[in-house]
């Protein structure tokens, strides 16, 4: 059975009520396939903020839908800081055309970068092509020389 079919529990509290379904760390961390070390750290980072009965956590839709959006951010390599500034800009602002605004440059941004590493990764690749041509080349070059005075192969460079 998938995670993403477990059903939130209904919380016991008023205020909980207030919030609607609330799911524990462990259904979240078993949902997204993280661990509960990881949404507790996404929380220090101030990506989340839970609400709290006691010492337990209790995480509602507002951080389950953060946390889709910290995977998707990073799936993209966005950094923790430009998700974490994209979430400020949509609770300062309560309007998410900012934020979107904001999002597009990042998206720009990435995909400038991405672009960047594909040459540098293809420049990469024509050098390692050559190299090996160059290896072949003298391997068998070599081979043929030390054939032609009786040499063992290999016996030295």
């Amino acid at each position: 059975m998938s995670a993403v079919n477990t059903p939130a529990r209904r919380a016991t509290s008023p205020a909980a009520d207030r919030i609607g379904l609330t799911y524990s760390i462990s259904d979240l961390a078993r949902e997204f396939a993280l661990t509960t070390r990881a949404i507790r750290f996404y929380e220090g980072e101030g990506l989340l903020a839970p609400a709290r009965r006691g010492q337990a956590r209790i995480y509602g839709e507002r951080e389950r839908t953060r946390i889709k959006l910290i995977l998707r951010g990073k799936r993209l390599g966005l950094a923790l800081s430009e998700i974490r500034e994209l979430f400020d800009i949509y609770a300062t602002t309560g309007n998410e055309r900012p934020q979107l605004v904001i999002f597009l440059q990042m998206l720009a941004d990435r995909r400038a970068m991405l672009h960047q590493q594909r040459e540098d990764i293809d420049a990469v690749l024509a050098e390692i092509a050559i190299l090996e041509r160059d290896c072949r080349r003298r391997l068998k070059q070599k081979s043929l020389s030390d054939a032609d005075a009786g040499t063992p192969a290999g016996g030295g460079a």
